[in-house]
């Protein structure tokens, strides 16, 4: 149930039967008609900008729409009032009875209540996470993965068919390096003095592998070139950093529906098919790229390359996709597997990229325009780097992997749960301070212990309605005398909850789950200020001496539960039942 797409719902048929009637010329464009929160609570309930968008189609003054379609409005039974202002806005009071129904219909719906079909089943692909295989997760790559899943499941809320891939950079040099730091290790298995060189994996989650490697095959690579053990021990060790890697995002609670190994696009012609398919639209040519803005790196010179016409669809130059000695750039494969997604039949692509990435957005955005010939949007999402604090001071745990924080490091300390609404407290694109003491603090200023708390504090509420002899299902408050639901407060609440689909919706076209955990903040903000009213206003405390005056109180408390369940779920935190 979505009050606002309902009442939008209802700005439509009374626009319609205007038209009919002849009161509004015909055949009105009424996509960007919206009903949305007003801008001061004062004017209303609901608001909405008919009379200002049809306007200048209907040739009219936007508040001669505005007053036909208030006197129109003002025939249904769910509008109390429909009053302009201002030079044509509808600001709209609904009655007290729709707002009553909401909350046995939240009750109803349970964690389904904001489930929306704006998706219509459309197939979107998030690549999130995508780490090198050469260590374990660090703490930027935790926050990259907490937004992905989040917005996954915000997505899968609201109608979309998402699936979770994780790109698996195993084609690099990167690699390499890992298969000799693993032989390092190897040889230190076998009892070796080892040095690690600059540019090599020192840490220590090495040492496990290094015996591993030992175990399978003995002494067999021991002074032997190379050549010889090279591509087995990459090959190797990069399984084994995946099952480290999956590890680590299991802890956070996140599974991958894809793995994509980018080292399967090369020597199969894959890399190859993308490029012959820009090729024929003309966009691959030989040229000279114009010398870098500002000082000239000493061993820069100008040469003919290879190179994508990028600045077709939209980048700032043209990018090459291969070097003068005819080796692929790193751009190359990245083409290759968005043409993968693209030939998969998505129809959006969402990348979520650390903030280093920034230059990568405007040519990555090209080759997907390109190769779907524009008709594949692909929105890609930075992550800002996380500052990590203990007591408002730089904090620096063990760094098991030798130069960073794990994801493994901060799960262990404050839990998957705590980890998680934490990084969803902030726009991705802003930096986010994670303070270890703040995180486990039991106060209001700890923001998931602030929702966790309201919903644990709700939870309480029932079980001693319970105890009192108050029957507290879903079905019997949902059956319980709504018109009760009177007072201003009570109704403010429900006001807050009736916003919840909506949230949800405006969360999903912008791709942004940190406007769930914001919205919960509030949800719970304004329940507390209800709930603290109640300790000196007896009438709206939720237990009284009778049943039939507390359940309905009960039921209103309950729905706020459900929602905060329902928000917390898409972003994967578990909602508790009692504080400890």
């Amino acid at each position: 149930m979505n009050l606002f797409s309902d009442i939008r719902g209802l700005v439509i048929e009374a626009l319609a039967k205007l038209e009919a009637a002849g009161t509004l010329p015909g055949d009105l464009d009424t996509r960007n008609v919206a009903v949305e929160l007003p801008r001061d609570p004062l004017h209303g309930d609901m608001a909405t900008n008919a009379a200002m968008v049809l306007a200048k189609p209907a040739k009219m003054k936007p508040r001669d729409i505005a007053d036909v379609l208030a006197a129109k409005l003002a025939e249904d039974p769910r509008i109390a009032s429909a009053e302009v202002a201002g030079p044509g806005f509808l600001n709209l009071r609904l009655n007290p009875t729709v707002w009553q129904g909401l909350v046995p219909a939240i009750l109803s719906a349970g964690r389904d209540f904001g489930r929306s079909d704006m998706g219509k089943g459309q197939r979107i692909n998030v690549e999130f996470v995508s780490a090198n295989p050469t260590g374990p997760m660090h703490v930027g790559h935790t926050r990259g993965a907490v937004v992905g899943d989040a917005l996954s499941s915000l997505l899968d809320f609201a109608g979309y068919d998402v699936t979770r891939e994780y790109y698996i950079n195993d084609g690099g040099a990167q690699v390499d390096v890992l298969a000799r730091s693993t032989y390092l290790r190897y040889l230190e298995a076998h009892g070796q003095d080892v040095e690690f060189p600059e540019g090599t994996y020192p840490g220590d989650y090495l040492i496990e592998v290094g015996e591993a490697l030992k175990a399978k095959v003995g002494d067999a690579y021991l002074d032997e070139p190379e050549e010889v053990w090279l591509e087995e021990v990459r090959d190797f060790a990069t399984g084994k950093m995946m099952d480290l890697i999956r590890e680590d995002l299991a802890q956070l609670g996140v599974k991958m529906d894809v793995f994509f190994s980018e080292k399967s696009l090369y020597g199969t012609g894959r890399i190859e098919a993308a490029i012959e398919s820009l090729r024929g639209k003309g966009l691959i040519y030989r040229g000279t790229l114009e010398p870098p803005k500002g000082k000239l790196p000493d061993d820069w010179e100008p040469r003919e390359q290879t190179l994508f016409k990028s600045t077709e669809h939209g980048d700032d130059v043209d990018r090459p996709i291969m070097k003068s000695d005819g080796a692929w750039t790193y751009f190359a494969p990245d083409i290759a597997y968005h043409f993968d997604k693209v030939q998969r039949g998505y129809d959006q692509l969402i990348d979520i990229f650390g903030a280093d990435h920034g230059g990568y957005v405007k040519r990555m955005k090209a080759a997907v325009s390109a190769l779907s010939d524009g008709k594949t949007p692909l929105d890609i999402k930075l992550i800002q780097l996380v500052k990590l604090y203990k007591n408002g001071e730089p904090f620096k745990m063990s760094k098991r992997a030798g130069t960073f924080v794990t994801l493994r490091d901060v799960v262990e300390q404050v839990g998957a749960d705590v980890t998680r609404f934490i990084m969803l407290t902030r726009k991705n694109d802003a930096s986010l301070d994670f303070d270890f003491a703040k995180a486990l603090e039991q106060s209001n200023e700890n923001p998931v212990y602030y929702v966790q708390y309201g919903h644990a504090r709700i939870c309480s509420i029932l079980r001693k309605a319970a105890e009192a002899g108050i029957a507290v299902d879903d079905a019997t408050l949902g059956g319980a005398d709504m018109s009760k639901i009177d007072h201003e407060a009570e109704l403010s609440l429900v006001r807050k909850m009736a916003d919840w689909p909506r949230q949800v919706e405006i969360a999903a076209k912008a791709n942004e789950p940190h406007r769930v955990a914001t919205y919960l903040i509030e949800l719970v903000s304004e329940f507390s200020t209800f709930y603290n009213r109640g300790n000196k206003e007896e009438a709206l405390r939720m237990i009284q001496d009778d049943a039939a005056t507390s359940q309905p109180k009960i039921a209103l408390a309950r729905a706020v539960a459900v929602v905060i369940s329902a928000g917390l779920g898409i972003l994967g935190v578990t909602p508790v039942e009692e504080m400890r």
